[in-house]
């Protein structure tokens, strides 16, 4: 028989793919239930209703994508080095956790997130904000709204993980290095 920590191990894997794969709205707890191979009641025991359900596993991924990019940030160093430390941090994250990534991507403004939920998700995008901050203060990022900044690197990651999730791309080093002098291109100052 699983033990509790398995039990909710189960239902949280279980709810990130279908969230992942279905939307959160597209998904019940009896599917949820079904897939864990426990009873909707379990689910009950461990997360008060959905919400709370789809909120945990918001918070907790955000919180593993942040402590991956924050691991080893090389501060002292330069912007380049700050840039390539994020982008592969954001590759080693995604490499493990891609459904958690695309949950992340397609609930980062729902509904159903809490105050918690919308903080923890500011606090990821925050290390990109003080990059590029930090960057335009030094003159080696483009002076474009900070915002616009984020979209065009993490959009575009985002993009770039969609296509190697329906098999258009496969991320070989050369690849990858290619990829990430384009990112960079794009929100560097040329002088």
């Amino acid at each position: 028989m699983p033990t509790a920590v398995t039990k909710r191990d189960s239902i949280v894997s279980s709810a990130l793919s279908l969230f992942a794969d279905r939307g959160f709205d597209a998904t019940t707890i009896p599917m949820i239930a079904t897939s864990a191979g426990v009873g909707a009641g379990t689910i009950y025991r461990y997360f008060e209703n959905k919400e709370v359900l789809g909120n945990t596993i918001f918070q907790e991924y955000v919180k593993k994508f942040t402590e991956t990019l924050e691991d080893g940030f090389p501060s002292d160093e330069s912007i380049r080095n700050q840039f390539h430390h994020i982008f592969k941090s954001m590759v080693r994250f995604t490499s493990t956790q891609h459904q958690a990534l695309y949950f992340i991507k397609t609930h980062s403004s729902a509904h159903f997130l809490t105050e918690e939920s919308h903080a923890s998700f500011q606090g990821l995008l925050n290390i990109l904000k003080n990059l590029f901050d930090s960057g335009k203060k030094k003159k080696k990022i483009k002076m474009l709204p900070t915002s616009a900044l984020i979209a065009i690197v993490y959009g575009s990651f985002l993009e770039v993980q969609r296509l190697v999730q329906i098999g258009e791309l496969e991320l070989e080093a050369q690849l990858l290095a290619e990829i990430e002098e384009s990112m960079w291109d794009a929100v560097r100052l040329i002088v």
